[in-house]
């Protein structure tokens, strides 16, 4: 986890003391269950509960310390406890291992993160859906292979931004459900030291479904199926950020990051006003992604469990979920105050004589009568022309004095083959499917 890429409440969740906190529950929970249907003493239970109910710091430190020594952190942590509550603490653990308590624990880190997640996908929704309906009509070109193809709006370029983010959060959803699972299932997974019934105790008390069947670890193709939700959903910031940064491009300069008092783009060139939110965004992609191949690495453990998925599941359930939350809030606030140059859109618009509106001529040659191929043959020899004019010879005027073409269409239905809103007639219904 790097700092400046890192928002507090996410941090939070992945601190050591809120990591033994939820240790502590698990263990206490177990505990209650234990005791309520009479493998251990009730007053075993109680005194748990009654230590924590003092709010006691977690020394982590101090368990650090034991696991120094005994090499292992779930002893250091029960240790530790055992230390502070006294006897009755010999009760906590019956009939658990290790992996009980820490792949709950990271099915409860991994639940709360997402709902922060879930959440920034909201406002960055709410961002988008906003700018799409103040832009709905502004036009502008739509382009593919980086070349001008036809005329778009911006607000149809942020409808589709919004239909895939809306389909990333349903995506995230489902993945909170698939990694949100509790398994209190003993060594080997088969309860045979251990109660069913405490394993769904736990759960209901945290909030998590039950593990099916586990072999003392939860199955980790959860773990890679929610990893690479992560991943898909920075592809999808890096998509709209790539997308941003293209239109500001100098030559293009039809939107563009908001730039405030005092901002310096460049140590060397006072004029520069770099992408530098979106770029840093298209990295911050990079780096979500890379959680899930070893998430998917993962899965293979040997027989019913090994730790190989131990070392890696440090690294990224942190780093994946802190980084996407910080980008998904840097992305609503470069959508929120993204610039936008309507005239400058229009300018590009009509920048290459006309050769935006091709394929209707080309379609209106064909219901006159031309084949396909004469059809073709005509609209693309004389917007060649514009082509390599650079924009400075008109579509329109070339079309009009073609006799070839106007044998087959007078100058006024050429003419009527460039109107501009006539590529905007199913604005509304893209609206309406998309925002309902």
């Amino acid at each position: 986890m790097v700092p400046r890429y890192a928002r507090p409440q996410m941090t939070a969740i992945w601190e050591p003391e809120a990591k033994f906190r939820i240790w502590f529950e698990i263990e206490a929970h177990a505990t209650d269950a234990l005791a309520e249907i009479g493998v251990v003493p009730k007053s075993a239970a109680k005194a748990l509960w009654a230590w924590w109910a003092t709010n006691p710091a977690i020394d982590v430190a101090a368990i650090d310390a034991i696991e120094a020594v005994t090499k292992h952190d779930v002893i250091a942590f029960l240790t530790w406890v055992a230390e502070q509550v006294g006897d009755e603490a010999r009760f906590m653990h019956q009939g658990m291992t290790s992996s009980d308590v820490l792949d709950t624990c990271l099915a409860v880190q991994l639940a709360r993160a997402t709902d922060i997640l879930l959440a920034d996908m909201d406002a960055l929704l709410e961002a988008i859906e906003r700018r799409a309906m103040e832009h709905k009509y502004t036009p502008t070109i739509g382009r593919s292979h980086g070349i001008h193809g036809e005329p778009t709006t911006f607000g149809l370029k942020l409808a589709q931004a919004y239909a895939e983010f809306d389909r990333c959060r349903a995506r995230l959803k489902a993945a909170r459900a698939e990694i949100a699972t509790c398994a209190i299932s003993g060594a080997i997974g088969t309860f045979a030291n251990i109660d069913p019934r405490v394993e769904a105790h736990v759960a209901k008390k945290l909030g998590l479904a039950l593990e099916p069947v586990s072999t003392q670890v939860i199955p980790r193709d959860r773990h890679a199926m929610y990893f690479a939700t992560l991943g898909v959903i920075a592809s999808s910031i890096e998509r709209l950020a790539t997308e941003i940064r293209h239109l500001q491009r100098t030559e293009v300069l039809e939107a563009e990051e908001y730039f405030s008092p005092g901002q310096k783009g460049s140590s060397a060139m006072p004029h520069k006003r770099n992408p530098v939110l979106t770029e840093n965004l298209t990295g911050l992609a990079r780096m979500v992604r890379s959680a899930a191949l070893p998430a998917m690495e993962n899965v293979a453990l040997w027989h019913e469990r090994d730790i190989s998925h131990s070392s890696v599941e440090r690294f990224i359930g942190p780093d994946a979920t802190i980084t996407l939350d910080f980008a998904l809030a840097r992305l609503t606030g470069v959508v929120d105050k993204l610039l936008v140059y309507p005239e400058r859109m229009q300018k590009n618009l009509d920048k290459m004589g006309g050769l935006v509106h091709s394929q209707r001529v080309l379609l209106a040659l064909t219901q006159a009568g031309v084949s396909r191929e004469d059809a073709y043959r005509l609209v693309q020899r004389n917007a060649m022309k514009v082509w390599e004019s650079d924009g400075a010879l008109s579509l329109l005027d070339l079309l009009k004095a073609d006799e070839e073409v106007t044998a087959a269409l007078s100058p006024e239905e050429i003419e009527e083959k460039f109107n501009l809103d006539y590529h905007f007639k199913h604005v509304d219904t893209i609206f309406a499917r998309v925002f309902g």
